[in-house]
């Protein structure tokens, strides 16, 4: 997935610096904004990827082998009044979370970094949406700026 990634960030910084070259495509503005919502909505699975591929591991961890109930992840890094009376867990794609829950019915968060990644991810799409949203805007404005034939 970084291969991919960072193969697909030198590929956009080609297309940027191709844009300012002489003689760039036209109309040079509208493959700008294309490519950088294309970016960022490749950005923003990437990011989601691997939150998601965290997620999973720490729920295929569970009940594979010996001392693998609770969850590993629950366990793993906390102290021991933190885990005390851990009884299971709760994990979820739509945010990303994996959430330990002890026996009177609270819970904690098993992998505090799951919060930036929610943070990021839902930031690149919007933004991913709004310059395509933008895009078509501008080709619907241009569209009716022209003259009538």
């Amino acid at each position: 997935m970084s291969l991919v990634c960072a193969v697909a960030v030198l590929i956009s910084a080609a297309r940027v610096i191709a844009m300012a070259l002489p003689d760039r495509p036209q109309p040079w503005a509208e493959h700008l904004l294309r490519r950088t919502a294309a970016a960022f909505a490749w950005a923003a699975g990437a990011v989601y990827s691997m939150g998601l591929a965290g997620v999973l591991w720490s729920e295929a961890e569970v009940g594979d082998g010996a001392d693998s109930t609770p969850a590993p992840a629950c366990r793993m890094g906390f102290d021991p009044q933190t885990i005390e009376g851990l009884t299971h867990h709760r994990a979820s794609y739509l945010p990303l979370r994996f959430d330990c829950v002890r026996a009177d019915g609270s819970a904690y968060a098993s992998d505090p970094d799951l919060v930036w990644t929610n943070w990021t991810w839902s930031a690149l799409a919007l933004t991913a949406a709004l310059l395509f949203i933008g895009m078509h805007y501008r080709e619907e404005l241009r569209a009716r700026r022209a003259p009538v034939r």
